[in-house]
């Protein structure tokens, strides 16, 4: 008998933990901190603008849709721009903190001129950051734990839009009402994360001579525009998730309820984003995708036709349950398509041409919403996300979207 003890194992710590290295940790406190910003501000502009700075319902349409314009078209450019400069950590820097100083402005604000600066400053920062950081999550995860890891962020920066308007409620509470104190508040968690980045690396081989080389959005795989395609499918029934919170509103739950039900969401996309992830890795990702869509069909149909508020909660939790099987995983599987060099420039266009076609579907569904009646862009949401996953689900079959050669994964 040997005097030497047995090795201590830990399989099950490791396997969860496998491919979520520290940088992919440094994104994610990174992304928990910018996001817990942004979500105890989000849910007050509507109040603040309207009633603190006394604009009409008007300006305000026109602050956020500035500001998401500005968020979109920026995404379609920052991810170019960074392959072109070959280093993609400078991108990510300036996007989080051009965020914060947008909260900054918005909190000082006199009238509503100002605070669409702030708002166009803080979208502008989203769309400068995205991108590049989305590729270098790509290009810190080996191939087979790519789910993993863009899940794992996935889970982290929706923790932070479960706790900020939980901690703008509060802090409401405690501030009887001062919401520009509240909007300045939420300055420190996002300079927070700029501050927190001083501790992500940057890999050499984002800096390469090829990332310079001149490669452009055409040289991309035909796959990857045939899976884009297919998202602007279902990206135009895609409304904003305001038209989800006044449909609750609608259906009769107070302003609280509806609150604490867009949390419940998130909590339920939180804790489905890793597993989900996980998933990805196994199987082909463009399956969930398919899965994550036909459930997305039948939320908003369920949705249009909810005769109470008690349907409500339940059609939250399984939208919570989508985004776990969509939002992180189309990032893994665009990453999985592009080349290293235009991994960036990739993330971008996908996501900013994506962005653009929920910015119509938003103003179709309050068309909708006006002139026919509140059920109808949920029925509009519910065709093209069905005929969306019936479209990946016969690509997929026939093979024409399918994972790259290993040389192809290697290059990132």
């Amino acid at each position: 008998m040997s005097g030497r003890a047995a090795p201590r194992r830990f399989p099950a710590r490791k396997a969860r933990l496998a491919g979520i290295t520290r940088p992919v940790v440094v994104l994610g406190l990174v992304s928990l901190l910018a996001d817990l910003s942004s979500e105890m501000v989000y849910p007050l502009i509507p109040l603040f603008v309207t009633g603190t700075l006394g604009a009409p319902a008007l300006a305000l349409g026109v602050v956020e849709g500035v500001a998401e314009g500005t968020a979109n078209l920026t995404k379609m450019l920052s991810g170019r721009w960074a392959d072109r400069a070959g280093s993609r950590k400078p991108f990510v820097v300036g996007g989080y903190a051009l965020a914060a100083l947008g909260k900054g402005v918005l909190a000082l604000a006199p009238g509503w001129p100002v605070a669409l600066g702030g708002r166009a400053f803080d979208r502008f920062g989203k769309g400068l950051r995205t991108a590049p950081r989305d590729a270098m999550l790509a290009d810190f995860a080996e191939p087979r734990y790519r789910g993993r890891v863009f899940g794992f962020h996935r889970a982290m920066d929706t923790l932070g839009a479960v706790a900020g308007p939980l901690v703008a409620l509060a802090l409401i509470a405690l501030l009887e009402d001062r919401l520009r104190l509240v909007i300045a508040i939420a300055v420190v968690p996002g300079v927070a994360a700029v501050v927190a980045l001083r501790w992500l690396p940057e890999r050499q081989a984002d800096r390469a001579a090829d990332a310079r080389d001149g490669r452009r959005w055409s040289e991309l795989p035909g796959r990857y525009y045939l899976l884009l395609g297919i998202t602007v499918l279902f990206m135009l029934g895609n409304s904003s998730d305001a038209f989800l919170i006044l449909r609750a509103e609608n259906l009769g739950l107070t302003t609280a309820m509806v609150v604490l039900a867009y949390v419940a969401y998130n909590a339920v996309y939180a804790a489905l984003s890793l597993p989900a992830g996980v998933i990805s890795d196994r199987i082909p990702r463009a399956w969930l995708l398919v899965a994550g869509w036909a459930a997305f069909a039948a939320v908003y149909a369920g949705f249009a036709l909810a005769g109470d508020g008690a349907a409500v909660w339940p059609l939250f939790v399984a939208y919570g349950a989508y985004m776990a099987m969509t939002e992180g995983v189309s990032k893994a599987l665009v990453a999985d398509m592009a080349p290293g060099p235009l991994r960036a420039s990739a993330m971008g266009l996908f996501q900013g041409v994506a962005g653009l076609a929920a910015l119509l579907s938003s103003v179709a569904a309050g068309l909708l919403w006006d002139q026919v009646g509140p059920s109808a862009p949920f029925y509009l949401g519910a065709a093209c996300a069905l005929a969306a996953a019936v479209a990946l689900g016969v690509f997929v079959h026939a093979g024409a979207i399918h994972p790259p050669s290993a040389a192809t994964q290697a290059g990132g």
